[in-house]
């Protein structure tokens, strides 16, 4: 018999909670294949069994939150059941007198031949749709990135499918005793589709909503807007993303410009890396700078640690190593944690402006619009002169406590950021 437990999903996590069982008791399971579901305000996965055998049996309910090496579960390995069946010989006696002949033995029933798989991985907001409406997959095409399944395709797909195909085959019941003849029933109109579809959230979605709504109780927001011009981070770029691709592999993006201003704009305004402890002001002495990363079912903030200490080259490599880890759920929980100033680009999204909201503890956000050329008049000291020229201009917004900063300082902090983004000089390297 071999314990499923708990797993510990770093060192700061102490408990966990179990929100899916993906086996029933008696079922069989192989080894690493996926058990059961645990889920975090910040990390979805699946746990893997331990060793193959049939699930004995269940320890600890769905949606049940307990310590990290707790037992939840008992598999009964394959070799440990063979040995239990095995039968124990006995001596040869007198055969006893037939009294009735014994039925014959059921005929085998045939398994269904296995489903084919689909393509790339799925997510576990896949499996659970695919298993509560009953979907093959392998009937599902995928458009995600390799032909993956997302959401938006099992969705469609329950749209498309026929009312009859969602209902599994009922074994045909005898006919019931005619008592007396009834008038027919009048005719039911044609069902359409459903006008309405009722699904609760996940525990990371309420997990969120429950940090937004948090946030906006607990901190005075407040939003200042500053539009910038990119045209010289622009030109630098411009530069030298070709060979930043050839050489790491990766995009260079106007991110890693503006995370960079932004941790020198904090160097010199460090209130707004502190946090709030009740009437007391911490102050933090290292720039840990969280970067949103959308998913497919919620966000995550992963954190570039002493972002200070890194260039934009640096920036641009965390940057990437995060988003893909966090988007195929690598993700260490000590990654999410620690964060003291946080950025979302929205603007990878199309998105000109926005109005983030704050990352508890923290006590500012910086919001990151699409870049775009624009028309704009352009001043010339040199000759006291005004034209229009075509610029790259994006507008960032940052979000900020107002019960610890004034809106002096947060125009202050912008206009820092501003002005390393149009003065900008430092080569990529």
């Amino acid at each position: 018999m071999t314990d499923v437990v708990m797993p510990q999903m770093g060192e700061s996590i102490v408990e966990g909670t179990l929100t899916k069982w993906l086996k029933k008791p008696g079922e069989r399971v192989e080894r690493d294949e996926p058990l059961f579901e645990i889920s975090t305000d910040k990390v979805d996965t699946e746990i893997p069994s331990p060793a193959a055998g049939t699930l004995a049996d269940v320890l600890v309910e769905e949606g049940k939150t307990v310590g990290i090496n707790t037992v939840v579960a008992h598999i009964e390995e394959i070799g440990a059941a063979a040995a239990a069946e095995k039968p124990v010989p006995v001596a040869a006696s007198a055969p006893a007198p037939i009294e009735e002949a014994a039925a014959p033995p059921p005929p085998p029933v045939e398994e269904p031949a296995p489903a084919a798989e689909p393509a790339g991985p799925l997510s576990p907001l896949v499996r659970k749709l695919a298993r509560e409406n009953n979907i093959d997959l392998s009937r599902v095409k995928g458009t995600g990135a390799g032909g993956r399944i997302t959401k938006q395709d099992v969705e469609a797909y329950l749209v498309q499918r026929p009312a009859a195909a969602a209902e599994p085959a009922r074994p045909s019941a005898p006919p019931a005793p005619r008592i007396a003849a009834t008038p027919p029933p009048a005719p039911l109109a044609p069902a359409g589709p459903a006008k309405t579809r009722i699904e609760p959230l996940s525990t990371m979605r309420s997990k969120i909503a429950e940090h937004m709504v948090l946030s906006k109780r607990t901190s005075a927001h407040v939003t200042t807007i500053h539009r910038v011009d990119m045209t010289a981070v622009a030109h630098m770029r411009e530069r030298n993303k070709a060979a930043v691709r050839a050489n790491y592999g990766f995009n260079l993006t106007y991110l890693p410009f503006i995370t960079r201003a932004a941790v020198v704009a904090l160097r010199q305004f460090p209130l707004l890396n502190a946090s709030l402890d009740g009437n007391n002001i911490v102050y933090h002495n290292e720039i840990n700078v969280g970067i949103a990363v959308a998913l497919e079912n919620g966000l995550i903030v992963p954190v570039i640690r002493s972002a200070d200490e890194k260039n934009v080259l640096g920036l641009q490599r965390a940057v990437v190593d995060l988003a893909a880890r966090a988007r195929s759920r690598q993700l260490k929980p000590d990654e999410v944690l620690g964060g003291t100033f946080s950025i979302t680009n929205f603007g990878s999204f199309g998105s000109l402006v926005g109005t983030p909201i704050i990352n508890q503890p923290q006590v500012a956000i910086l919001g990151i619009g699409t870049v775009d050329k624009t028309p704009v008049v352009v001043h010339t000291p040199a000759f006291n002169h005004d034209a229009i020229a075509i610029r790259s201009i994006c507008h960032l917004s940052l979000s900020f406590d107002h019960r610890l900063i004034d809106g002096a300082l947060a125009d202050q902090f912008m206009s820092k950021i501003k002005q390393v983004l149009e003065g900008w000089t430092e080569e990529v390297q």
